[in-house]
């Protein structure tokens, strides 16, 4: 198994330290021919606009979608906006997740916090999951086809499912607890 990481922008390192824990080979993409005998990819988290503008200027936007219509693609935080289809303003998207997002939901940097999450699918009945949130957004609308995986105290969505996709509105990369990335693995 080999994972990809989209490294234009943001947490590409610490997602690879994780799969690399795991014992899970990966590579950074950055061109298009970079996700070539891929299994996955995971798109971090970031700045979605600068990570969407440097998508398009490599030429990565389609085959990324054409990428996500085959294999399975994870988007944490800024990944999560990529993958949606509405973000409410005007910024390159993949398009491919039922959902939309509303991006910055819990203010600036300054307001970032932690939470635990309770994520039956993902947790096993592990206990909770402690998230980390940076400059966040939130899921505001999954569409019918989207599983909900886990939402703040405030019924707030924050990770969710449909089909192959996975969003999180976290970065699990940071936590030192690997249980979404081996869900993740799971849908491989």
């Amino acid at each position: 198994m080999k994972i990809g990481v989209l490294a234009l922008q943001g947490s590409f390192a610490e997602h690879r330290a994780v799969l690399a824990a795991l014992g899970v080979e990966s590579a950074e993409v950055r061109l298009p021919n970079h996700l070539d005998r891929l299994d996955g990819l995971i798109i971090p988290g970031g700045e979605s606009t600068t990570m969407g503008k440097l998508a398009v200027a490599y030429g990565l936007m389609d085959p990324l979608r054409e990428f996500g219509a085959r294999k399975p693609i994870w988007g944490t935080c800024a990944g999560a906006i990529l993958l949606s289809k509405d973000a409410r303003r005007e910024q390159p998207l993949l398009g491919l997740m039922d959902i939309r997002v509303e991006r910055n939901a819990f203010g600036p940097q300054a307001a970032s916090f932690e939470a635990d999450l309770d994520c039956p699918a993902v947790c096993n009945g592990s206990g909770p999951f402690r998230a980390v949130f940076i400059r966040a957004p939130v899921i505001e609308h999954a569409g019918s086809g989207v599983e909900v995986l886990a939402r703040l105290e405030d019924g707030r969505i924050v990770a969710a499912r449909q089909g192959r996709w996975l969003a999180t509105s976290f970065h699990p990369e940071l936590t030192g607890d690997a249980r979404f990335h081996r869900y993740f693995i799971g849908l491989i």
